[in-house]
């Protein structure tokens, strides 16, 4: 990621070109479809109809929304809240802090929450919105991962439910981005180089 400069004093970040290479596909959008449906009657099944959706920005957008729909056909109602967490700084390493840079506005008190990320790397990120939302008093917090990357936890963490386990490779695609690209995709790839 050398090159990519941090946003200006003004708030504008410096023109970052799109980087090079064709994006091989790991997942399929049809693969992703129907992995998404495949959670969505597992979560409908274990936390039942009425919970609290916190997803966590940015990358889970997309992964997000197509949940919800796959969720609403299965007979859940979720109200829905989002939250910014960082743990990365310019770096593609995880610094090992957390901070919240957006909060959600919910009550979260008595609440069954379906926390939702991107990916599962390290666990301090989720592992500290787990913790944050149950210290706020919810009765439960199961967590829903698309990506999930095991050889790369950093503490003691796992997800209720995963949409696939990968290995250490950088992926984008499907709300995934290098450098704020990539994340229109509708499928789940590598940038190949070559």
């Amino acid at each position: 990621m050398s090159g990519l400069g941090p946003p200006s004093a003004s708030g504008a970040t410096d023109a970052v070109q799109r980087p090079p290479g064709k994006v091989e596909i790991m997942y399929s959008a049809a693969e992703i479809s129907a992995r998404v449906g495949a959670l969505a009657a597992d979560i409908a099944d274990t936390l039942g109809p009425d919970i609290l959706v916190v997803a966590v920005l940015k990358g889970s957008f997309v992964f997000t929304a197509d949940l919800l729909r796959a969720l609403h056909h299965h007979g859940v109602h979720p109200r829905i809240d989002f939250m910014t967490l960082s743990s990365y700084g310019t770096g593609t390493e995880s610094s090992g802090k957390v901070r919240i840079t957006r909060d959600i506005t919910d009550e979260v008190r008595g609440a069954k929450i379906l926390l939702i990320d991107d990916i599962l790397e390290s666990g301090r990120t989720l592992a500290f919105a787990r913790e944050l939302l149950r210290e706020r008093g919810a009765e439960v917090v199961q967590s829903c991962v698309l990506l999930d990357k095991p050889e790369k936890r950093k503490t003691e963490i796992n997800a209720e439910f995963v949409g696939f386990a990968i290995g250490d490779a950088f992926v984008v695609g499907y709300g995934l981005d290098y450098a704020h690209y990539f994340r229109e995709l509708p499928y789940i790839g590598v940038i190949a180089t070559d």
